[in-house]
């Protein structure tokens, strides 16, 4: 069942403040992963848990600070909010089984990379920095 609006507005807010285009619907998902075809698309999977407070949506902002090759789109859906968006996401990656919260990398259309909940979990904010600057360090332009 789906969080209150009021309540999970600042955790969408730290990911659409630096850039994150929020999907709500299938329709947005399914016109940003046409638009994905192109370029290194970073996408998250948001959700209330403790880890994504504390490292995935943070880990996400350090990355985007210090890197050269910054994506070309950053899109999130909201896991435990905008169910159909977020079932209509994870169709893109559909042998991967459902975490959040995670990231996933497209490049031209392609997933080349997945950060599961497993690997954000228990680590700090800086470490999944690390690891998306790799990503787009080795697929960025």
């Amino acid at each position: 069942m789906p969080y209150s609006p009021l309540l999970i507005k600042p955790m969408k807010e730290e990911l659409t403040s630096i850039g994150f285009k929020e999907l709500l619907t299938t329709d947005d998902v399914d016109a940003a992963m046409k638009e994905a075809e192109s370029g290194l698309t970073l996408v998250a999977i948001n959700a209330v848990y403790g880890c994504a407070a504390g490292m995935a949506r943070p880990g996400a902002r350090i990355a985007l600070e210090n890197t050269s090759k910054r994506p070309n789109r950053l899109l999130t859906v909201f896991a435990e909010q905008d169910l159909e968006a977020t079932a209509r996401m994870r169709s893109y990656f559909a042998d991967i089984p459902p975490s959040e919260p995670s990231f996933a990398v497209f490049k031209d259309g392609e997933l080349v990379y997945f950060m599961p909940r497993h690997r954000i979990e228990g680590r700090d904010a800086q470490a999944v920095a690390r690891d998306l600057n790799d990503v787009f360090d080795e697929f960025g332009e």
